[in-house]
């Protein structure tokens, strides 16, 4: 088959003197030449359903085999050359969560998520844990944490949180009349109610990121709003063993309000957090479970707020204010990931030229047109560069010519679940029935 070639006209940009980061410019056309490969187009289902099973494939088919646990990376010679052997516990949890879905999707049988839900329940139970809390990052060969940094060699609770969120989803869709079912309930409840929420509140009123038997609570790190972390203070809350209460959460995480922005930029109001809202992994998450729609407290509505962070962050790369080669309505998407030097954190104030597919893509609850039209890019515009064995692969840069060739698991968890919550709110519908959670919520003065 010939190759389509689709030719876009240029276009004019005009800066007046007087805008300011409340004006909005004319959203203007791709800039240049497009070859577009010889892709078959599909339906939106059915690309909706190719992104999300090839994806969800890294955290079955490529997961680590002795734990079932979800590789950091899929480059094997990263972290000191143990890639292959390195899981991540935040980046599995994401994963862990879309077992039910994929279950009713039919990508795996039911037999199949319980063995291998017991399979990953093996290696939790009996890794190294610290006051019941998992490190982020552990060998899978042999449950010994493995070092995030020089001092972060024991307990994550941010990771750990996330971790929970997933198998908290999958505790609600087991059913504890069938024998099997209901053993792996218990070992999930056991896991959970083991972890130690409190001890990481220091007496305080607020949560501390790290703990290790070698130094303590020497990292500071306290776990503050706005970010990725209000899973963390929700299941904190829920605790039937451990839990800490809402002075910790107004005092903690909302900062007695300091977390409260209100902003304008780029003609969308933002409610909550940074200036143009930062990384786009603040919207996704700990909304792998937590529904935005109905959430609110006295501080945020949740799904306005996700929502103006998702539009702040598109008008960003539709603007295109650098002039980057390939940005546009419909290549859009800034947050954390591999990018041309490594590894960074990318947001509107430090735009580099790198697109992230998981921002736009785990943006569809919020952003549905706006994501669509990026899925509808990297697949048929980037399909030879972009798509690989397990989906879109972590970032690129059109300006730069550069294209990674590898994946993480903790920008490909969230495309699978935010994709499932915008398409049958599944998740969501599974986290916010449990009794925990909704113990947490309303611990913490939330309306849901």
């Amino acid at each position: 088959m010939t190759p389509i070639k689709i030719y876009l006209v240029g276009w004019v940009f005009f800066l007046s003197s007087n805008c300011t980061n409340e004006d909005i410019a004319p959203p203007p056309p791709d800039v240049g030449f497009v070859e577009t490969p010889s892709v078959e187009r599909l339906t939106t289902e059915e690309l909706l359903d190719l992104v999300q099973q090839r994806t969800f494939n890294y955290f079955w088919d490529f997961a680590e085999t002795n734990s079932g646990l979800a590789r950091e990376t899929s480059r094997d010679d990263a972290l000191g050359g143990t890639g292959d052997r390195v899981v991540t516990t935040g980046g599995s949890g994401f994963g862990i969560a879309c077992f039910p879905a994929a279950v009713e999707h039919g990508w795996i049988t039911r037999p199949e998520m319980l063995a291998r839900l017991d399979r990953i329940l093996n290696f939790l139970e009996s890794c190294e844990t610290y006051h019941g809390a998992f490190s982020h990052w552990y060998f899978g060969d042999t449950g010994l944490t493995r070092d995030f940094s020089a001092l972060d060699d024991g307990a994550d609770i941010v990771e750990t949180a996330f971790l929970l969120q997933g198998l908290l989803i999958n505790r609600q869709y087991l059913s504890d009349t069938v024998t099997e079912e209901a053993a792996l309930i218990n070992r999930i409840t056991t896991l959970y109610e083991n972890v130690e929420w409190s001890f990481f509140e220091r007496g305080q009123n607020v949560m501390t990121w790290h703990w290790s038997p070698n130094n303590a609570f020497a990292i500071d790190l306290q776990v503050q709003g706005w970010n990725e972390a209000l899973m963390v203070y929700v299941l904190a809350a829920g605790s039937p063993t451990f839990p800490i209460d809402r002075a910790t959460y107004e005092n903690g995480w909302a900062r007695n309000g300091a977390m409260v922005n209100n902003n304008t930029y780029l003609g969308t109001q933002l409610p909550l957090g940074v200036d143009f809202g930062g990384p786009l992994f603040y919207a996704h998450y700990s909304f792998i479970g937590l529904d935005p729609r109905n959430l609110s407290d006295q501080y945020a509505d949740y799904m306005q707020q996700n929502t103006a962070h998702s539009l702040i962050n598109y008008t960003h790369c539709r603007n295109n204010p650098n002039n980057y080669l390939g940005y546009g309505g419909d290549s859009w998407g800034l947050t954390a990931s591999n990018d041309y030097n490594g590894y960074a954190v990318h947001d509107p104030l430090n735009d580099i030229g790198v697109i992230t597919p998981t921002a736009a893509l785990s943006s569809f609850p919020y952003t549905p047109t706006e994501s669509l039209a990026a899925m509808e890019y990297f697949y048929y515009n980037l399909n030879d560069e972009l798509l690989g064995p397990y989906g879109f692969y972590d970032a690129f840069s059109e300006e730069f010519n550069w294209y990674d060739d590898s994946y993480l698991a903790i920008d490909q968890g969230p495309i699978v679940a935010m994709i499932e919550n915008y398409r049958t709110q599944m998740l969501w519908t599974l986290f916010m029935q449990d009794p925990d959670v909704i113990n947490g919520l309303n611990r913490l003065g939330f309306t849901f």
